[in-house]
């Protein structure tokens, strides 16, 4: 990976870091979700006029990237509802990018080398201690380590059809204008369910609409362009390098507890996929 390719997605995963943080504080989850959705087809209905169309041959992958999007959607709320930012985040992040490096040799031929084995171990551990290190917190939160970790294996399955798809389009912009386009769906639920009251909480909380609207565009923007120079697997891990970020936020700003285990996990996964970026 190219120093400037590093650059974007470590930038990318600082802010993805930022908007789940805004998940987890907000009081109205459904408020901050769909303004992420919103400023993604925002995006879409601004970019498409003005980029070259995907090549037929990535729609698939832009069909099945969407179904993913749409679930992920509904297991990051039920994550955040149940567990802490810093147990679920790291969770969801962690296993994400061991499934990507399986889903990325099994669907595009990309294998990894024993140094990423080694780091997709670490980062096991890590996710383990994170859910599994009290039996007490296992029994409580039962229901936010099967969201999170059912959150990591959707991650799992955009990344790898994003990479692919991208790369199949010939038009990365292209690509990523129609897969921000299809988040309308989301959207139009979101206004459903609330019937007609969340136009007047994003006007009311506009500053934090937009905030979080341009930290989920900017953060899969990039990462889906960066898919597209180098390989899945490692840009994969090194976006989950916001674990840290995350986790930080959670125990320094939310007060979450117990600070050390999370904090120290955390950094374990972090080390896995940083070894994962470097042997691939």
């Amino acid at each position: 990976m190219t120093p400037e390719i590093t650059i974007m997605v470590l930038v990318a995963a600082l802010l993805h870091a930022m908007w789940n943080a805004l998940v987890k504080k907000a009081s109205d989850r459904l408020l901050v979700l769909s303004s992420v959705a919103l400023g993604q087809f925002i995006v879409g209905v601004v970019l498409i006029p003005f980029v070259r169309p995907p090549n037929p041959n990535s729609w698939p992958a832009i069909g099945v990237s969407c179904l993913f999007h749409y679930l992920y959607y509904v297991f990051l709320f039920q994550a955040y509802r149940f567990g802490d930012l810093s147990q679920a985040y790291p969770t969801a992040r962690g296993v994400a990018p061991i499934l990507v490096a399986i889903g990325a040799a099994v669907f595009g031929g990309e294998y990894l080398s024993t140094p990423s084995l080694c780091g997709v171990i670490l980062a096991s551990m890590g996710i383990a201690s994170i859910a599994w290190v009290q039996e007490a917190c296992v029994k409580r939160n039962r229901s936010a380590v099967f969201f999170a970790v059912g959150t990591g294996a959707i991650i799992a399955g955009y990344s790898v059809s994003d990479g692919i798809g991208v790369r199949l389009s010939g038009s990365p912009f292209g690509f990523i204008a129609w897969l921000f386009l299809f988040e309308c769906p989301v959207v139009i639920f979101a206004l459903v369910r609330r019937r007609g009251q969340l136009v007047f909480a994003w006007r009311s909380h506009w500053q934090g609409v937009i905030g979080t609207a341009i930290s989920s565009v900017l953060a899969y923007g990039i990462v889906i362009y960066a898919a597209n120079f180098a390989p899945i697997a490692a840009v994969s891990a090194l976006r989950e390098s916001s674990v840290i970020m995350a986790a930080l936020i959670g125990t320094l700003v939310f007060g979450e507890r117990p600070w050390q285990i999370r904090i120290a996990a955390a950094v374990l996964v972090a080390g896995g996929v940083a070894i994962i970026t470097m042997g691939t």
